[in-house]
Order: C-alpha cells, then sequence, then structure tokens
C-alpha cells in the first residue's frame, strides 16, 4: 500500500529544518512531492550551539537538563510551523499524510558509547499537527552496536533501483565529509565515509579568501594540483580501512597545505576530495559503472571534472540531472525511513552502519 509520507530533517549545520513529501511503499518511491525549508533564527542557532556544548555530559539518553530542555521545546515549534507553514502553501491539510518522519536535531552521537541523542518531544510534535509521528531513528541501531550512521542509503537504494539501469552504481554524498552508498540490484548495500567532502575546501577558502566556499569550483579551476601532497595524504590509514567506516568533519583539520597559492590550495584539496573517493573502488566487491553526486559538492564543477577522471570509464551526474532534488533527499529519506518503519522493514545494515543484522527502528507517537 503505497502511503504519504512528510519527511522533516534538522542537519548539523543547524541552518534550519527541511521538509519534504514523497509517496512511497517503503520499498520504491512512486512520487516525489513538493518540499520546503524553515530556516532557524538567529537565536535559535545560537540556544541550539549550547544545547550541544551542554549535551556532552548527558548522563543518559532521555535526560533533558537546563538549556536542554529549552532547545527541545524550540526544536519541537520549529517543525510544527515547518510543517504548518508547508501544509498551508501545498492548500494540504493533516488527513491527506499518513505518516510524518521526524528525525530531530542530533545533540550527541557517540556509537562507541551506545548513545545517539536527538532532541525533539515527537508526543508534542504529532498533538501540534494532528498527524502520526516516527521518530527516534537511530536508537535501535546503536544500542545493538551499530555506528547509528548512514540512515539514507535505503533510500538511495531506493532512488537508483527506479533508474534501471545496470550496476554497481555508487551514489556520492559530498556534504562537509563526503559518503556513499553501493547498490547493485538486489545484493548487499554498502556504506561508508570516504574523507574530507567541502570541509577542508570551505575552511581553506574562509581562510584565504574570506568567502564560504569555492562557488561551482571557479576558484579551483584556475590552481595547479599538488599531486604529491595528495599521494601523501592518502596514506592516512583510514582510507586503508574496509566498509563500514564514518568520520567526523574535523578528522582530517591536521593536514596542512603550507605556504602555497591560494588557487593551488583550492585545486589540490579539491583533488583531495575526489582521490579520496576514487579510493574506496578497491574496497568494493565490483568496479562501479555509474557515480551519482548529491549534495553541496554536486554543484562543484571542477569537484565533479576531478572525480571523472579519477574514476573513468563510469559515468559522473550530478543527482539533479535525474530529476532528483540533491537539497531534499535527506528529508524525503526520513519520508521513506518513516514508510519503512510502519511496515516493520530493515532501515540499517550490517555493511551500511556495522550493526550485527539488518535492523528496524522508529518509535510511533500519535496525536
Amino acid at each position: 500500500m503505497m502511503l504519504t509520507a512528510l519527511g522533516l530533517m534538522s542537519g548539523t549545520s543547524l541552518d534550519g529544518v527541511d521538509v519534504a513529501l514523497i509517496e512511497t511503499d517503503g520499498k520504491q518511491v512512486k512520487a516525489f512531492g513538493p518540499s520546503g525549508y524553515r530556516p532557524y533564527t538567529h537565536a535559535e542557532r545560537n540556544l541550539l550551539r549550547q544545547a550541544l556544548t551542554e549535551a556532552v555530559h548527558l548522563p543518559q539518553r532521555d535526560a533533558r537538563p537546563g538549556i536542554l530542555a529549552e532547545a527541545e521545546r524550540a526544536v519541537t515549534l520549529a517543525h510544527a510551523e515547518a510543517v504548518a507553514a508547508f501544509t498551508a502553501q501545498n492548500r494540504m491539510v493533516p488527513e491527506e499524510i499518513d505518516i510524518v518522519g521526524f528525525h530531530g536535531q542530533t545533540v550527541l552521537h557517540r556509537p562507541e558509547r551506545r548513545m545517539t541523542v536527538q532532541i525533539g518531544d515527537a508526543p508534542a510534535l504529532a498533538k501540534l499537527i494532528h498527524i502520526p509521528v516516527m521518530h527516534d531513528f537511530r536508537a535501535a541501531d546503536v544500542e545493538a552496536g551499530g555506528q547509528g550512521a548512514p540512515f539514507v542509503p535505503v533510500y538511495h537504494r531506493a532512488l537508483a533501483q527506479s533508474l534501471d539501469r545496470e550496476g554497481p552504481i555508487v551514489v556520492v554524498n559530498i556534504g562537509g565529509v563526503s559518503n556513499i552508498t553501493y547498490i547493485d540490484g538486489n545484493d548487499a548495500l554498502i556504506a561508508c565515509d570516504t574523507g574530507p567532502g567541502n570541509a577542508l575546501l570551505d575552511d581553506f577558502m574562509f581562510r584565504t579568501m574570506n568567502q564560504a566556499f569555492d562557488s561551482e569550483g571557479k576558484f579551483a579551476a584556475l590552481g595547479k594540483v599538488n599531486e604529491a601532497w595528495v599521494a601523501r595524504a592518502l596514506q592516512l590509514p583510514f582510507f586503508a580501512l574496509p566498509p563500514p567506516k564514518s568520520l567526523d568533519r574535523n578528522d582530517f583539520a591536521a593536514l596542512k597545505l603550507g605556504d602555497v597559492a591560494p588557487a593551488d590550495g583550492a585545486a589540490t584539496l579539491t583533488a583531495f576530495t575526489a582521490a579520496a573517493i576514487a579510493r574506496v573502488i578497491p574496497l568494493l566487491p565490483k568496479r562501479p559503472r555509474s557515480w551519482i553526486v548529491c549534495g553541496g559538492g554536486a554543484r562543484n564543477l571542477t569537484m565533479l571534472r576531478m572525480l571523472r577522471e579519477r574514476v573513468s570509464p563510469a559515468s559522473v551526474q550530478a543527482a539533479d540531472t535525474l530529476g532528483w532534488s540533491s537539497d531534499a533527499i535527506e528529508a524525503q529519506a526520513f519520508g521513506f525511513l518513516a514508510a519503512r518503519g510502519l511496515k516493520g522493514l530493515p532501515l540499517s545494515y550490517p555493511a551500511t552502519t556495522g550493526v550485527p543484522m539488518p535492523m528496524t527502528g522508529g518509535v510511533i507517537a500519535r496525536p
């Protein structure tokens, strides 16, 4: 049975709430609906930053001392407002939506301690929006010894299967960190972080050029890649580890380029991201035939060109060229995961999060 599912996602960048509607049975995506966005205010962002600092000392995952209780209320209200604005703009009533997938705001993720905490009061949200809410997606995976991330691979597989092309296909998400989902028919799903995404490059652009990022990769296109530096950086032990494996945004912050011309530095860091993605090929069961790129890196034309050179003869294309929405993919994924959770289907697998067996998850809150 097809469900109309609304996914809500608030990511680590603390910028706001993404909203996206899909029609799905939890296995296939029948149709993409509209999407929306509700930015966090300056005050809300400050509150969330304080919550991140205080969450480090949480004694147990359901504790909400001090500022965390205030932050949870703010997150819940922001999501309720995001849903209200979305339904009003699209002239929908709550009865037209079967389930909402509510990720919440991650304030602590320590899988080695079997702890993952996403704040947001799902029962309160369900009452405010008058729609059943599926939440707490990651907890069961972490309790069973998994990494609790990444959770989008099952959605990547559903998207890739709708393309009707020969595998293996790899979906690459280039955010602060780069991660991949390897899909080959109905065989095992494999996912992992591959190394830096835009984090090193963005930090470098901000430091040297006072720009937030290299728009379309135009700056890197002017520079010369230091291939010896890239080869040395790829000697770090992480790159030889088999999947599943994961990283923090700042894990490569210690790598220093030295004294370089800004354009050469941007070119070298862009090449490092592309080379680190290509470095995963020998760790996969078969050489991928096609690579689909989403996330902020999909807009960096120099990064796409460098990736093409390194994974040739496979094809490389941006997700948007397939009619997928790079911006809405994560929100859509949590709508899809909510539908899977309702049907008791697995959300994570041994080769995506390191969990011992395929795990379902999610808890339902009814209005």
